[in-house]
């Protein structure tokens, strides 16, 4: 094994052992705010798919993580845990639908213009859930019970224990990951990034750029909704505010901070702005200006996020890629 191999695995290494450990050395409510944090951090790695290696910038991506959430309050029974094996990948299901419909309007735009129709979107959605009645309108829905996964009589694991919780979320996450790493570095993903770095060039080459770029959307927003589903089952309640985009902004600045160009870069991006609130939050009350400043200062003194650092580690350079112009508008 060359330095490099052995970087990665030393690294790699490290991080299952804490993520395995940490639960044991800490108390129950850091147990939760870990886990909150790494299904933020599943959240900003789908939505980099799209991002960093689509060159895209989606307002919407939140929609799916709280249109996720939406199906796994409506299908839990009022008296019974919902089935993890029944309600997460019809969440999912739902999620690429919804998915599906939009790119099929937004990926027809370039720039600036799919920034803003991917907000319309999401706005769009936003009221839907929030002035409708099965979704409870503004005050969301109460899920009673945790989803239990169960064969037949026999129940494997029940969610309503934050430490198990905390494992079926890591070991989701790492597979999400895992299936984020092979994807992107498959002559799939190798396309959508030349589709990427040169649209003009790629399209010569005779890639089917819109059909990359929308299965890159479809795939993206089915990993959101996987964190959505998390989400709403751990804090037991869901509401419109998660589907707005101020939430998928919010997402866009993990994906920043942690470089675009990495799959793990948005994850260890997330984990840095979830922590830095925690820490304002109890030193300040004005924590959302000192948040701010602080975020300013990151990308001002690392305008790539952490992709030149993770790149330190593979001994691999970061090239980023070349502008579009922002006002070209193209039909698929």
């Amino acid at each position: 094994m060359d330095m490099t191999g052995f970087r990665v695995v030393l690294l790699l290494g490290l991080t299952i052992i804490l993520a395995v450990t940490l639960p044991f050395l800490v108390s129950t409510y850091y147990v939760q705010f870990a886990t909150k944090a790494i299904i933020l951090g599943l959240l900003a790695m789908s939505l980099n798919l799209v991002v960093g290696y689509g060159g895209l910038v989606s307002l919407c991506h939140a929609a799916f993580f709280g249109i996720a959430g939406y199906v796994l309050a409506l299908a839990t029974p009022k008296y019974d845990p919902a089935s993890l094996w029944l309600t997460l990948p019809l969440a999912v299901l739902a999620s690429g639908a919804a998915a599906a419909i939009v790119g099929a309007l937004a990926l027809r735009t370039r720039g600036v213009y799919f920034i803003m129709v991917t907000l319309a979107f999401g706005e769009m959605f936003f009221y839907l859930f929030h002035d409708a009645k099965f979704s409870g309108g503004s005050d969301g829905i109460f899920i009673n019970y945790k989803p239990t996964m169960k064969i037949g009589e026999f129940t494997l694991f029940n969610l309503e224990s934050p430490l198990t919780f905390y494992f079926v979320v890591l070991a989701f996450t790492a597979l999400m990951a895992v299936l984020l790493a092979g994807l992107v570095n498959s002559p799939f993903g190798r396309a959508l990034i030349a589709a990427r770095d040169n649209e003009r060039r790629a399209r010569a080459l005779g890639f089917p750029v819109f059909r990359l770029r929308l299965s890159a959307f479809i795939v993206s927003c089915m990993m959101a909704g996987v964190a959505g589903y998390f989400s709403a089952a751990q804090f037991g309640f869901v509401v419109p505010q998660t589907l707005g985009w101020h939430f998928s902004a919010t997402v866009l600045v993990m994906v920043l901070i942690g470089g675009l160009h990495t799959v793990l870069g948005p994850f260890i991006g997330a984990l840095i702005l979830v922590g830095l609130e925690e820490l304002l939050k109890g030193v300040t009350e004005h924590w959302k200006l000192a948040e701010g400043i602080i975020v300013i200062a990151i990308v001002l003194v690392m305008p790539s996020g952490l992709d030149r650092l993770l790149s330190m580690v593979r001994e691999t350079p970061v090239t980023p890629p070349e502008p579009e112009p922002i006002a070209e508008v193209t039909h698929g």
